[in-house]
Parts: C-alpha cells; sequence; structure tokens
C-alpha cells in the first residue's frame, strides 16, 4: 500500500492530448465534422421517410397531413435541409472512398477536394432542387 502511494508521488502528469484549440482550423478539419455531423443528421431524415411511407400506407387522410407538412414553409426548409445534408455525406464518402485508393493525399489536392465537398453539395442540392421545381 504504501509502495502504491510512493509511486503515485513519483509519477510525472502526463501531458494532456491536444484538441480542438490547439490544431489550426483546415478545411479538411472542417469537412470531417461537417461529415460526421451530417450522418448524424441522416438518422433524423431517416424517420422523416419512415413517417411519409407510414402515411401513404396508412390512407388518404393522413398522407394529405403529411403533403401538408412538408409543402409548409417550414416543412420545404426541413426537406431542402436533409437534401443537402444528403448530399453533403455522400460527397464526404466520395473524399473518403478516393484517399482510401490511395490518391488526393497531397495538401493541396487534399484542401480543393474538401473544398469540393462543400461547393459540390450546395449545387447539387440547389440543383435538384430547381429541377424538382421546374418540373412540378
Amino acid at each position: 500500500m504504501a509502495d502504491a502511494k510512493a509511486q503515485a508521488a513519483r509519477q510525472v502528469p502526463r501531458p494532456l492530448s491536444p484538441h480542438l484549440q490547439v490544431y489550426r482550423w483546415t478545411w479538411t478539419m472542417a469537412m470531417s465534422i461537417f461529415h460526421r455531423a451530417t450522418g448524424t443528421a441522416l438518422y433524423f431524415g431517416t424517420v422523416l421517410v419512415a413517417i411519409w411511407l407510414l402515411a401513404v400506407a396508412s390512407g388518404p387522410a393522413a398522407y394529405d397531413r403529411v403533403s401538408w407538412f412538408f409543402g409548409s414553409p417550414i416543412g420545404l426548409l426541413i426537406m431542402f435541409g436533409y437534401t443537402w445534408t444528403l448530399m453533403h455525406h455522400l460527397l464526404g464518402g466520395v473524399r473518403h472512398l478516393v484517399w482510401d485508393f490511395g490518391h488526393g493525399m497531397e495538401p493541396g489536392t487534399r484542401m480543393q477536394l474538401a473544398r469540393f465537398t462543400l461547393i459540390g453539395s450546395v449545387t447539387l442540392t440547389v440543383l435538384i432542387w430547381a429541377v424538382a421545381l421546374l418540373t412540378r
């Protein structure tokens, strides 16, 4: 018992691992965090798809209520956000797939791929919504 206390007193405290406050923010770091956040958000978006499917299966009254909600301004905003989340996570997954094959690991290319993930997801989301609204 005394040996354990003496040994604990002799140990030098280990340094804490650096965290977000220490590192300089980069595009790849931000897109990695966004990729995790969008993956989590997709779970909640899947609940929306399940609600829509249940409404379709439940009959016209339930479907009308769900269609009204998804057609309302808040519903459209939620669906727009879900579309962006899906596109961002998709492009982030493609970026990781490219990296898994050993390509795009150079510093400049890595940053370009991270930027493309954000710019591409916004572009695809706007394009999808433009096509959907114009073909209505």
